[in-house]
């Protein structure tokens, strides 16, 4: 039995990783982010920690402590973050001050980074739910039109082109015009914004980074992507099969199903 740390963000996806490291037999040590984690995280963690956001040395530290030598990566932590005052230690503070940039994919791998110097391993963090990643084909809903199969051709280049740019990983199309570009509002603001531009029937297409690094920044769609899709008219989500992790899979599908909204795999 091993005991695997689990750098927990905001939303479902920790809880998954969770409940799955426990099925496979192991301890989950659960360093939960103050600013981002859902308290009831406490319920499955065999142990968990809570630390702000800039505590780099003490992360490490308890994983020392803890005798977890594999840590994930899963859940959000909102990019917007980087832009408050956050209480910086040390470790934190030399790895920020020599940053290129302050992109997700720079930050995260600095992170990735310490931790390997520490001997720690950063694993892929769906390693554990490869069986929720988006299948090929149709999942839920109706067949796309000829128009809508354009329209995701369209933007499925576009969105590959803004993913290597580091810039989002989500656009939404509407008569092979791109409506709005996901930044670090996230990819539900991206199609709120985009419904409140373009109106009905928007389409919304998610890829994976051209080198995606999978210990991190997995592409994730959830139950209330869908809800919002229904809510503003927007019928059809296509996104990147077996590069797109799907929360709450089946019942995902069926709450598609439900509220006629089409999901695509491509």
């Amino acid at each position: 039995m091993q005991r695997i740390g689990l750098i927990a963000g905001n939303g479902r996806f920790p809880f998954l990783v969770a409940e799955q490291i426990k099925k496979n037999g192991d301890q989950v040590v659960v360093l939960a982010i103050k600013e981002e984690t859902d308290p009831a995280i406490e319920k499955i963690a065999d142990t968990i920690h809570w630390l702000n956001l800039g505590q780099l040395q003490k992360l490490i530290d308890l994983l020392h402590a803890e005798k977890a030598n594999t840590v994930i990566m899963s859940g959000q932590v909102k990019h917007v973050q980087i832009f408050k005052d956050l209480s910086l230690d040390w470790r934190a503070i030399k790895l920020m001050g020599a940053l290129i940039n302050k992109k997700t994919d720079t930050i995260l791998g600095r992170i990735a980074d310490e931790l390997a110097k520490e001997g720690i391993t950063l694993l892929p963090s769906h390693t554990y739910l490869t069986d929720l990643m988006a299948d090929k084909g149709i999942m839920a809903g109706i067949k796309p039109s000829k128009t809508e199969l354009a329209d995701i051709e369209f933007g499925f280049r576009i969105a590959k082109e803004i993913a290597r740019l580091d810039i989002g990983q989500t656009v939404v199309v509407k008569d092979r015009s791109i409506v709005a570009v996901e930044s670090v509002e996230g990819t539900n603001e991206c199609i709120k914004r985009a419904a409140g531009l373009a109106g009905d029937n928007v389409i919304a297409i998610k890829v994976a980074k051209p080198n995606q690094d999978w210990r991190f920044d997995v592409p994730v769609i959830g139950m209330d992507t869908i809800t919002l899709l229904s809510e503003t008219h927007s019928r059809l989500i296509a996104v990147e099969a077996g590069a797109t992790l799907m929360l709450d899979k089946q019942n995902m599908i069926e709450q598609a199903k439900a509220m006629s909204v089409t999901i695509v795999g491509v």
